[in-house]
């Protein structure tokens, strides 16, 4: 399937259940972020959605498919389609009708586009069947929801579709999917009260009202699925039905005879083919008879230089007669054709079937089936070639550009998808950035660095501050590898900032074998020597994890702790750092260098 379907159902599910959803969706069913429109998708990647999708809201397929139908009408009239839709046709059986020409010309901008097909069928008894033809098994009940959809927007009526089972084999499409429903249509009419001028004028009203009632009754019989039409035109056309002015149907006259020769028709048409009930060919216009000469010969059968692309049926009478109201694709057997025209692609018919009954023949009127200028060129095609008057030479020079548009289009989404991608990178990188910033400084700090404002330094009138260092690191040093002394540190280092996040005190800084925190800076609190009092017993039993690299044992830490007033600010610029000042920096020092190993040394203000 095209990217358009997968976006149409990413679109859905965030509508209907938010980001959150579609996220959890996402990576559920194991499929990529973003869809680009016109790149073609496993089929695969869109049905394990919908399962999914089913897992996860705990309903059954045939809810969130007939979800799907209704959105999906509703995406494609966002998407552009509104106006090519709503020109579909003038009810429902001519929209539905005519939704495979739809269908063949979206074709020509999505070439591997492998649509379903539609074909309406008029029982004797009044009943209208749906014949829905896929090749895609379990995805048919998505034609309730936007059939139901169409009829309830632009006909304003109500649709009930029944499911009726019926087996492929019986049309022999080629198709793996053959369902059939039962179409029932209602008209919702918006019914006003009219309101009597007069109190006196109340019998009359209702003789009004009922003649209305009956006007609306015969005129809703004209048509069995209305289109939708102005307020305006509905009273149009009851006043006339009321005056009996209604125009009777059109009855087209016809000539006693044709005023056209033989030789002036195959020229006007020269992609024509008549052929009888046996296949057999009658006629052919003279294009037909330039790229495909083998045609001329009598008594030649149409399905031994042709094979029937759409719909995918039998080629006999009775399955084109079954199928009349569909547009019809035929191409060439590349076997049958002239050695000059071996080398190059086959050439696709695309037209109407029209069934003559006074001559029991059956006359193919169409064009070559192309997309573009190049596709002409390659089967040896020129524009000359095609009847002045056929839209197929507009049609190419159009597509031409729409193609142009289209790969523009995609290079366009493609970039979009590249800068998504390097945007997100992006931010992943800032948050790395950022996070290690806010290790070397207080956040309000950094932020205020990040904005470019200078940082004004601050009085703390009261905080403790903790030192620590390792017993006999000048002999560990002086007996060990450089890389040793690394390796303990990071080791001791790093046990110590996980307890700095668990106690919420602040990391002033390491030099060497020193490690500095302090409580109540840069965000005061009244429990600033609670917090790093706790911490240093942290430390002492972290510490014992960490073996020297000389004795195998574990290191001992001597710990000072003080309390009192100190100056913090930034100091530096091109590697700034957060700095503490005063005298309580230097007598929490001394605490540190005067203690006890594997002990914690409080000045009494601390321990007060």
């Amino acid at each position: 399937m095209y990217g358009f379907i997968n976006t149409c159902l990413k679109s859905l599910v965030i509508e209907k259940f938010g980001e959150e959803t579609w996220e959890k969706l996402r990576l559920m069913a194991g499929v990529q972020e973003t869809f680009m429109t016109y790149e073609i998708y496993d089929d695969v990647i869109t049905l394990r959605l919908v399962q999914e999708a089913c897992k996860m809201l705990d309903v059954s397929s045939e809810v969130v498919l007939k979800l799907f139908g209704e959105y999906f009408f509703s995406f494609c009239k966002m998407s552009g389609y509104d106006t090519m839709l709503r020109t579909l046709g003038g009810n429902l059986v001519e929209f539905i009708e005519n939704l495979d020409a739809l269908h063949s010309y979206l074709a020509l901008s999505y070439e591997a586009m492998n649509a379903p097909s539609f074909r309406v069928e008029r029982m004797d008894d009044g009943r209208i069947l749906l014949h829905y033809y896929s090749d895609r098994k379990g995805l048919y009940h998505i034609v309730p929801g936007i059939i139901e959809a169409v009829a309830k927007d632009f006909f304003e009526s109500e649709v009930m579709m029944t499911v009726i089972n019926q087996s492929e084999e019986d049309e022999r499409t080629g198709k793996k999917e053959h369902v059939v429903f039962h179409m029932v249509q209602k008209e919702t009419v918006t019914k006003r009260k009219a309101q009597p001028r007069h109190k006196g004028d109340n019998e009359q009203t209702q003789d009004q009202e009922e003649t209305i009632k009956k006007m609306k009754a015969r005129y809703a019989s004209l048509q069995l699925c209305p289109r939708k039409r102005s307020p305006w035109e509905i009273v149009r056309s009851i006043v006339m039905l009321g005056q009996g002015n209604l125009r009777q149907s059109f009855t087209p006259s016809y000539p006693k005879r044709l005023w056209i020769e033989e030789q002036a028709f195959c020229n006007a048409f020269p992609f024509h083919i008549v052929f009888d009930q046996d296949l057999v060919v009658k006629q052919t216009g003279v294009n037909i008879q330039k790229f495909v000469p083998g045609l001329q010969t009598a008594g030649i059968r149409l399905d031994e230089y042709f094979t029937v692309v759409h719909p995918e049926v039998i080629f006999n009478i009775q399955s084109i007669k079954k199928f009349i109201n569909s547009q019809f694709v035929l191409k060439t057997r590349r076997e049958m054709l002239p050695e000059i025209h071996q080398n190059q692609a086959t050439l696709k018919l695309r037209g109407q079937m029209m069934w003559m009954e006074s001559l029991n023949c059956m006359i193919y009127l169409c064009s070559p089936k192309l997309r573009s200028l190049q596709e002409l060129e390659e089967r040896g095609l020129h524009l000359a070639d095609i009847a002045q008057h056929d839209t197929t030479r507009d049609l190419i020079l159009l597509n031409q550009q729409r193609l142009a548009e289209i790969e523009l289009s995609n290079q366009l989404e493609r970039k979009k998808e590249e800068l998504r991608i390097l945007s997100r990178n992006l931010e992943i990188e800032k948050q790395k950035s950022e996070k290690l910033l806010y290790a070397m400084l207080p956040t309000h700090v950094a932020n205020q660095l990040k904005e470019g404002k200078r940082v004004e330094a601050g009085e703390f009138k009261v905080c403790t501050i903790l030192f620590s260092d390792v017993v006999t690191f000048t002999n560990i040093c002086a007996a060990c590898e450089p890389i040793q002394i690394v390796n303990m540190l990071n080791a001791m280092y790093s046990r110590f900032d996980r307890l700095t996040n668990i106690h919420n005190v602040y990391k002033v800084e390491t030099i060497g074998d020193a490690y500095m925190v302090v409580g109540g800076v840069p965000v005061p609190t009244d429990t600033h020597a609670e917090r790093v009092a706790n911490f240093a017993l942290g430390m002492r039993i972290a510490a014992r994890e960490v073996m020297s690299p000389i004795t195998g044992q574990p290191i001992q830490i001597r710990v000072g702790l003080h309390t009192g007033p100190v100056l913090a600010g930034v100091v530096g610029e091109k590697m700034p750092r957060y700095c503490l000042f005063g005298d309580t920096v230097n007598t929490a020092s001394r605490m540190e260098s005067h203690g006890v190993p594997d002990h914690i040394h409080l000045s009494p203000f601390t321990y007060k």
